[in-house]
């Protein structure tokens, strides 16, 4: 991850930020919302939760918000908005890109559209 530009993150990274742009939260929660916000289509483990927290923490992108009944908490920086926000924009574009192709009705199209994205 790079903290001050982004060409891509992973759908792991991208669902917790938006868990973290509504509200702090712990891990746990922070994995229930992703679940939730994917439709069960974005699942991780302690482990890629964690392990992406640590890199965000490193990039600056959130930070520790405090401790409650022994459960951290995280909090979304202004960075880590930023990010976010370049990160949505860049759907939001590929999706206008793609709708003005017709790429979503034709299969063969839409193929060779996600190999330029």
């Amino acid at each position: 991850m790079n903290s001050k530009t982004i060409d891509s993150i992973s759908p792991q990274v991208l669902f917790i930020l938006l868990s973290l742009a509504v509200k702090d939260r712990h891990g746990y929660d922070i994995m229930k919302q992703v679940k939730t916000d994917s439709k069960g289509k974005v699942a991780m483990g302690p482990g890629t939760l964690y392990g992406a927290i640590k890199r965000m923490l490193k990039s600056g992108w959130v930070k520790e918000a405090g401790e409650k009944d022994r459960r951290k908490y995280y909090t979304l920086t202004s960075l880590g908005r930023r990010n976010l926000s370049s990160e949505l924009q860049r759907y939001e574009e590929t999706l206008h890109r793609a709708k003005k192709i017709n790429v979503l009705e034709d299969p063969a199209t839409l193929k060779l559209f996600l190999c330029y994205v």
